[in-house]
């Protein structure tokens, strides 16, 4: 049995081996941006062909949507997907209690209240069941998101939707490429919303964002909505006058530009990802007490973040609390060089933003909703489970030459498990 790094044994993963690049930049990355800096349209609203209107139409071919509207980021993609659903004062949304912030922040960007409801155990993704048990006269919207790449029961979210006459927005900023019995994700419900940040699967060179749709109506308000409420059309000349309300959320060439030569090698590298990830995660699935992500029957995950939970009593650790055992395979794991990180540190309703009702003043807009908006500690049940026995593994899988990386990973873990002794002792004390 080799001795564990953290008592003065030797690390499973190099230093010189630990550092993986996210986003991979290569020559065709750097050409399609000094290209488009030459270019004559930096911009979404000039007149013709450009880089951003070339993005749109490249990811709703490369993806099958019907419609895709380019926005300055993944945040801004959500609140212009509600805003062009008509959500807005004295509406709720209901959304997942464990997300990113920016899930819970956009319906309040619309005046709208966010309602959260519980996860899966499994996927991570809000459960259709709690988002029945918390819909109102007063909800207006559904926003599942496809956490980790995994797509959420979209054919229980759905049914649920239409028997209440309600819209679902797709947060699918983990998940391009996933899939959900065969539709990709985004394409699903009423719109979706895609981020491009550069730590996704398909980057761009800072910030960006998508939306795509199948209403021909829809995708012209958001397109309105992302350019101050204005018409923008091949061969009108530019009004400036603003039809309705709109914001500056607009895409820049550099920008688009990029994801266009990220989007042209995605194949390849999703290909070399799926290869490295599901060789990886079968190797840690003989590890008692570890659960790994998993790719339900009928969906292709994207696996952007990987999330695995331990079971103190499936480890042989009866009584021991999971905050615990998790805090010391961190400290374990991440001194055998494997940068086991928590992500998510408490479910969204817990936010102060959203336990100080931090919206538009006077507790906009709970106090227009009347809803009594959240208490830090609120039943959330397997929000609190999954954050408590749960670690995170990201970007550094993404790279498609990352198989040999994760080989030395599954090694530390299994060094790790080989010391179960030793994590008993040092969980049992920390318990």
């Amino acid at each position: 049995m080799s001795k564990l790094a953290a008592l003065g044994g030797t690390v499973t993963v190099p230093t010189d081996r630990r550092h993986v690049p996210w986003p991979l930049v290569q020559d065709e990355d750097r050409k399609a941006v000094l290209d488009a800096l030459d270019g004559a349209r930096l911009v979404s609203d000039t007149d013709g062909v450009n880089p951003v209107s070339a993005l749109e139409e490249g990811w709703a071919r490369r993806f099958g949507f019907e419609h895709c509207v380019a926005v300055s980021n993944g945040t801004a993609a959500l609140s212009l997907a509600l805003a062009a659903l008509g959500v807005g004062p004295g509406d709720e949304v209901i959304v997942p209690a464990l997300s990113f912030i920016a899930t819970g922040l956009a319906p309040v960007h619309q005046m709208a209240a966010p309602v959260f409801a519980d996860i899966d155990p499994v996927t991570f993704n809000i459960d259709p069941d709690d988002v029945e048990r918390r819909i109102t006269a007063r909800t207006k919207a559904i926003i599942p998101v496809h956490l980790h790449g995994a797509p959420a029961d979209m054919d229980r979210i759905t049914e649920i939707a239409r028997k209440h006459g309600i819209a679902v927005i797709e947060d699918a900023a983990q998940a391009p490429g996933a899939t959900h019995r065969g539709r990709p994700v985004g394409g699903i419900g009423d719109a979706g919303a895609f981020s491009l940040q550069v730590s996704k699967n398909i980057p761009t060179c800072g910030e960006g964002g998508l939306l795509v749709t199948r209403d021909a109506e829809l995708a012209e308000a958001m397109r309105r909505g992302r350019q101050f409420g204005e018409v923008i059309e091949a061969g009108r000349e530019r009004d400036y006058i603003s039809y309705g309300l709109g914001w500056n959320h607009k895409m820049n060439a550099l920008q688009a530009a990029f994801t266009i030569a990220q989007l042209d090698r995605y194949e390849e590298y999703e290909r070399a990802r799926q290869h490295n990830v599901t060789e990886f995660l079968a190797r840690l699935a003989q590890l008692p007490g570890l659960r790994v992500p998993t790719a339900l029957p009928d969906t292709t995950h994207a696996w952007h973040i990987l999330r695995f939970r331990f079971d103190p009593a499936a480890f042989g650790l009866d009584g021991v609390r999971p905050e615990a055992l998790r805090g010391t395979l961190r400290r374990l794991l991440r001194a055998e060089g494997v940068p086991m990180s928590q992500y998510q540190l408490m479910p969204l309703p817990d936010q102060k933003v959203f336990v100080d009702r931090a919206g538009f003043g006077s507790g906009y807009p709970w106090s227009v909703t009347g809803a009594p908006g959240t208490v830090a500690g609120e039943d959330y049940p397997v929000t609190r489970a999954v954050i408590a026995d749960s670690l995170t593994l990201q970007k550094r899988h993404l790279h498609p030459g990352a198989g040999e990386l994760l080989g030395l990973y599954a090694d530390a873990f299994e060094k790790v498990w080989a010391n179960r002794d030793m994590v008993a002792t040092f969980a049992k004390a920390a318990s």
